[in-house]
């Protein structure tokens, strides 16, 4: 029977109909100037990529109006009792490519048209995979088919390339409803977009038995009011967008400690007792309107007349309990048909019959459709079941097909697909709310933010309940992006004696013991460590080695390991919640999760230690307000430049909020052509040297009261006592205001450090001190002597053992090809140099002053990555503060950066931006500060913006005659950046 052929009499009227309606749908659209998608004629989905505030929702999708409705009555009435029964399942199909001669496709349609079963449920697959499959299965379909699917933690849950959401307990521990409700939304957003029409989540069981081997971090809590208000802001979400959410599992799977995918779990608590803690979740939300719950496959005998019947084929616990006291109408859904706690005592028919007895409405997942279509028919004839019964689940789900408008059109728009999921702004609030969720229950010895040069070598050891050898090499990739030093193991079900040996002995050379447990809730596993594990991690804990535990799944683990130092719960052991933990443990995000659980005998419901933000993270620019589209604009500027020879090659960095959102390498180290830049890469910083170096330490020198800005220069340098020059003092040199000349050349005579120091203390000025503002090296220069003869060590071994070393800027150095070739082969040359018979200049350093001067000097000589001043303009950006300790005082940062020159602008030591026309650009800040480098470097730090702009090149390659345009690409490089802001 066609219902097609009964609703209009032929399936061709019915098409003919369809397509008159939507060409007028169309002509509508394009009088009015709205955008429909030329297949559906539903609006299409757009999202503007600014990020709502974080309290509020994303926008709602505008819902689509539907112009066909059916009188489901009467389609009831002209189908057949096998479609009747068909109606009711729904059948599990994997959304993968499948040739149509394939044995499961063949038998997937046969289901689908013989026995006429009325929705699929997405087991797992790709988005293009199952938006075809679902496209090509509802056109064969006689009536639409229900398309469902499980997405607890996101779509990706099931399709991969979707947006992938922390677990339900992690969500809680945000303690925000909000990110419940956000997750929700997008979830059926991408769900929608894919053709599905239910979700089954959330999960409103209350996970109060530690040991429960199936629920665990899929509930939002042990505790029944978070799960009440966590799950009903999920539904809020869901529901949001038209789509059906499903709440499971009546009447709840929270205080169990057997699997029902394994036998049938048994719950002897009273009616009392479910009624305050299990029941209280499902009645809020029935309350507040559910309309789909899921069964639980779970024995009550306390409060059922059926002692050993699963709740899902059980009268009392749907009927009496669930619509009866509750009062719930709503669609009923059973769990998993094919779960042994039915398989081992229920034959296919007999599983559905009972369900259907007990008032369920979806079969899900039974394990043989076929069988149990007939054994239901025959129930039917004998009079077992009642074809009224039948109708009465019937109705609800053509009733829910006609609402969602499926008997208007369910083609789906596969062109709008790459625009509607995994978007940058749902990236962007998935990873905020897995930093958000990240809880942090012990740190003694103040372990975090963790320091590269306290713990200058981590071992980490991924600890697995699989055999694959490669679980948490995610953990690892990230861990190195932030400490240079990190080795790794895995402990897992085939590591053997000779692998144990190895990690014990790596273990032994550490100073810090990193432990990731992978330990998570799967169905069929054990969700504890193995008595081998857990002996073998007693002895590397009997190393007496700094140690660190971060749970990647289960979070009772923690029992397991109760005596490492820091305790952390990351909920999840997918990459998406790996990469938005790992920057915790090194400041580089807000640790402010609270425990929404209790784990027995070490933590309460409610705990966490908070720490703030204080380091960098990497993170994607729309993390941080900031568009990828318009910073790919960067990419061309670059591209053009090194075509033009402004430049061989070069690195951009871009800092924005705490985030580091823009790293990439341009072009070649040379103009040969054969060794590309990466963002890694050592530049000459030229006269970055002098704000990075030598007023970097004359700040620290301020304030320890070693120097004092108005201190006489010849206090320091004697030969500065004469008249004229007695008068000139440190906040001269740093303002460039002494009346010493801009620079002398002084190496066609002088090629030693003394030599040179002496000739600039004898210089003749050329002004009167502080009335002329003169741009000077040499002011520079004397300002490095100083730092020497006040802190007793030359300036570039104060600057590493003060700033640099402990800061984690690796590659920031003085004569860096001393270190090896390691490092020199990363640094491209700056020029040939024929005067001085140099040759390549490669590896040290371009100004010839500072070359004759052993490489060290005030005005320039330093070498750094664009990681290096990205970390050291986060520190500035702090008011001095990075990853948890204090390097200046916000009073200095803000004395030094601010305009200190009566005659100028600049601040002590730093340019600022000023002038019509400035490299900073024109839409960066007033208080902008930085400074440029001869080579074709610069750095601006924004602090009205909280952004840092970084650029370094050679642009003095093969000459320094070479790249003068350089002066226009610096303020468009930092205009592009700034038109990229979204609320700019």
């Amino acid at each position: 029977m066609h219902y097609r052929d009964d609703i209009g009499n032929q399936s061709y009227l019915y098409r003919l109909t369809n397509l008159i309606l939507l060409i007028c749908i169309i002509t509508s659209c394009k009088s009015t100037g709205a955008t429909f998608d030329g297949d559906t004629g539903q609006r299409e989905f757009e999202i503007p990529l600014a990020q709502p505030d974080a309290d509020q929702p994303i926008p709602p999708d505008e819902q689509v109006e539907h112009n066909v409705t059916v009188d489901i009555d009467s389609l009831i009435q002209t189908l057949t009792l096998r479609e009747k029964i068909g109606q009711l399942f729904v059948i599990p199909v994997n959304g993968t490519f499948r040739n149509e001669q394939d044995q499961r496709y063949l038998e997937w349609k046969r289901l689908i048209e013989q026995y006429h079963v009325g929705g699929l449920i997405f087991m797992s697959g790709d988005i293009y995979g199952q938006a075809v499959l679902t496209q090509k299965f509802q056109q064969i379909s006689e009536i639409p088919l229900w398309i469902s699917q499980d997405m607890e933690f996101g779509a990706a849950m099931r399709v991969s390339g979707t947006t992938r959401f922390t677990p339900s307990m992690g969500v809680a521990a945000t303690g925000n409803p909000e990110n419940a409700f956000l997750k929700g939304q997008i979830t059926a957003r991408e769900a929608k977009a894919l053709g599905v029409h239910q979700i089954y989540a959330p999960v409103l069981d209350v996970n109060n038995n530690p040991d429960n081997p199936v629920i665990n971090v899929r509930s939002f809590s042990a505790d029944p009011e978070i799960v009440s208000k966590f799950g009903q802001a999920f539904i809020d979400g869901v529901e949001s967008e038209g789509l059906l959410a499903t709440a499971k599992h009546f009447p709840g799977h929270g205080d169990t400690d057997t699997d029902s995918h394994l036998a049938l779990p048994v719950i002897n608590h009273s009616y009392d007792r479910l009624e305050t803690i299990e029941l209280h979740p499902f009645r809020y939300a029935i309350d507040n309107g559910l309309r789909s719950i899921m069964s639980a496959h779970i024995a009550f005998p306390n409060i059922s007349s059926n002692p050993e019947t699963p709740g899902t084929l059980d009268p009392d616990i749907l009927g009496r309990i669930l619509a009866d006291s509750l009062g719930f109408d709503g669609l009923i859904v059973t769990d998993g048909l094919e779960m042994s706690g039915i398989t081992t005592k229920y034959s296919p028919g007999e599983a559905v019959v009972r369900s259907l007895q007990a008032g369920a409405d979806v079969m899900l997942i039974s394990p043989d459709e076929m069988t149990a279509i007939y054994e239901v028919e025959k129930a039917v004839e004998r009079g077992t079941l009642s074809e009224e019964r039948i109708d009465q689940s019937l109705r609800k789900i053509l009733h829910l097909k006609n609402e969602q408008g499926l008997f208007d059109s369910v083609i789906i728009d596969i062109e709008s697909i790459g625009r509607e999921i995994n978007t940058p702004l749902y990236r962007k609030t998935a990873g905020r709310i897995a930093r958000e969720s990240v809880t942090l229950l012990k740190n003694d010895g103040d372990i975090l933010p963790i320091s590269d040069s306290k713990y200058q070598r981590i071992v980490v050891v991924s600890v697995a309940d699989d055999r694959s050898g490669s679980t948490g090499t995610s953990f690892a990739s990230e861990l190195r992006k932030y400490h240079s030093n990190v080795s790794f193991h895995v402990l897992d079900q085939r590591t053997g004696t000779d692998e144990k040996i190895q990690i014990l002995d790596d273990a032994g050379s550490a100073d810090l013991l990193v432990i990731g447990s992978f330990i998570f809730v799967r169905s069929h596993q054990p969700m504890q460590l193995t008595e081998e594990q857990h002996t073998f991690l007693n002895q590397l804990q009997n190393l007496n080695k700094p140690s660190v535990l971060i749970a990647f799944g289960n979070p009772y683990v923690l029992n397991d390991l109760k005596n490492t130092d820091v305790h952390m719960l990351a909920w999840s052991a997918t990459t998406h919640q790996v990469r938005n933990t790992v920057p915790a443990l090194f400041a580089g995000q807000t640790i402010s999760g609270k425990l929404p659980a209790p784990i027995p005998g070490l933590y309460e419901t409610g705990e966490g230690i908070d720490i703030p933000q204080s380091g960098l993270r990497l993170d994607m620019p729309e993390s941080v307000g900031l568009r990828t589209d318009s910073l790919m604009i960067l990419d061309e500027m670059m591209q053009s430049a090194i075509e033009d020879s402004i430049y061989p090659g070069g690195s951009i960095a871009v800092v924005k909020d705490g985030v580091l959102a823009w790293h990439k390498g341009y072009g070649y180290h040379d103009y040969e052509k054969t060794r590309p830049v990466y963002e890694t890469d050592v530049f000459d910083l030229a006269s970055i040297t002098k704000v990075m170096a030598t007023a970097t330490a004359i700040m620290k020198l301020y304030e320890d009261g070693e120097i004092s800005l108005d201190d006489k220069v010849s206090d320091y340098i004697p030969d500065f006592d004469e008249p004229g020059k007695e008068f000139i003092t440190i906040r001269h040199l740093l303002t460039h205001t002494s009346g010493l000349p801009a620079f002398q050349i002084y190496v066609d005579r002088y090629h030693t450090r003394s030599e040179i120091l002496r000739a600039i203390r004898n210089e003749p000025l050329i002004n009167t001190p502080g009335e002329e503002y003169v741009y000077s090296d040499l002011g520079f220069i004397l300002l490095g002597d100083i730092v020497e003869i006040v802190s007793g060590i030359p300036l570039d071994r104060y600057i590493r053992r003060y700033f640099f070393y402990p800061m984690g800027m690796n590659a920031a150095h003085f004569n860096p090809s001393r270190l090896g070739n390691w490092m020199s082969n990363r640094i491209p040359p700056t020029e040939i140099d024929d005067i001085y018979e140099r040759g390549v200049v490669q590896g040290v350093v371009h100004d010839e002053r500072a070359y004759f001067m052993d490489g060290v000097a005030g005005h320039a000589g330093l070498f750094g990555s664009s990681m290096d001043l990205a970390i050291w303009a986060q520190m500035l950006l702090n008011n001095g503060y990075y990853k948890g300790r204090r390097y200046l005082e916000p009073e200095t940062v803000e004395l030094f950066t601010s305009s200190q020159s009566p005659i100028n602008e600049r601040g002590l030591g730093f340019d600022r931006k000023s002038g019509e026309f400035s490299s900073a650009g024109a839409l960066t800040g007033k208080r902008t500060f930085g400074h440029l480098g001869f080579t074709g470097t610069s750095i601006w730090i924004d602090p009205d913006h909280n952004l840092a702009i970084i650029l370094l090149t050679n642009r003095t390659y093969p000459h320094r005659s070479y790249g003068s345009e350089i002066r226009n690409i610096r303020p468009q490089i930092a205009d592009t950046v700034m038109r990229s802001i979204t609320d700019l």
